[in-house]
């Protein structure tokens, strides 16, 4: 009688015990077991998006850019492109069509407010930092989308963007800073995470001039300076591979930590307009992006 008594306790322990994990376990979310018909699906679109800047609600169009047809059975890349000073998002739907309709990936196109991204001295006092943490917010609610390889493009002003989002956040896995480089006002700060750069810049600008210096209400470091700077942080080889590509020179830092890479090209006759007639350019940092 007394076995059976003790028999009788552990299984009533035993059960109690495996019913009361089983009923908590019903209350943990598996990530993998999200019901994905939630998510908005995947267009080509503008959407807005309500930023307060300075007490004002303000509206601000984000442009999604997809291909014509969608593979729902897979997810795409995303590249946010930041236009210059004085530009619009939609300058660069047919200059990266030629990705974005081959679903190579989806094209995200901010539009600056006052057609400028707050860096200090600009017309806009946006906090734009804020404002691309509300977008990648919104786009987590489309399908299709891969957040673990998000890149980003940048040209003049909207190269100072990148390179501020690349300082204040971990979003991305890799940038292009497109003729413009790292200024006194934008330093690496402590906890700036290793991320690969490929920093492109025109030895003929001479409204951000490679060799740095006041302009534009910002000091711009010497452009070399700015890509060591990115360089020694990450902890890269300190010694370059250097390339002779024709006339432009292209500077490689390779062994950086996290398996990233720092690049800077050197383009010789290259002014600040210097990525509207090279198309290649963009194939060359697409395919720089793709590896990380």
């Amino acid at each position: 009688m007394v076995y059976k008594k003790y028999i009788a306790l552990f299984l009533l322990f035993t059960t109690s015990f495996f019913g009361c994990r089983n009923a908590g376990d019903e209350n943990i979310i598996d990530d993998d077991a999200i019901d994905n018909s939630t998510l908005l699906t995947l267009k080509t679109k503008t959407i807005n998006i309500t930023q307060i800047i300075e007490g004002v609600a303000q509206e601000r169009s984000v442009i999604i850019q997809t291909p014509v047809t969608v593979d729902t059975s897979k997810d795409y890349p995303v590249v946010l492109a930041f236009h210059g000073r004085g530009g619009t998002n939609t300058s660069w739907v047919n200059k990266l069509n030629k990705y974005t309709n081959s679903g190579e990936f989806v094209g995200i196109y901010p539009q600056g407010y006052l057609e400028s991204w707050n860096l200090g001295t600009e017309p806009s006092k946006a906090d734009d930092v804020a404002f691309v943490n509300l977008i990648i917010e919104e786009l987590k609610k489309y399908n299709n989308l891969d957040f673990d390889r998000m890149y980003a493009i940048g040209t003049s002003n909207g190269s100072g963007m990148v390179n501020t989002l690349a300082i204040q956040t971990n979003h991305f896995k890799a940038i292009a800073p497109i003729v413009s480089q790292l200024m006194e006002s934008t330093p690496l700060l402590p906890d700036t995470n290793p991320i690969s750069i490929y920093q492109i810049n025109g030895a003929a600008d001479s409204t951000i001039p490679i060799d740095g210096g006041p302009k534009l209400g910002h000091v711009f470091l010497d452009a070399l300076e700015s890509a060591k700077l990115w360089a020694n942080k990450f902890n890269c080889n300190q010694t370059p591979e250097i390339q002779n590509l024709g006339n432009n020179t292209l500077y490689i830092y390779k062994d950086c930590s996290n398996n990233k890479e720092v690049r800077y090209l050197r383009v010789e006759d290259g002014a600040h307009n210097l990525h509207w007639g090279n198309p290649n350019l963009f194939d060359d940092i697409w395919t720089f992006f793709q590896r990380f």
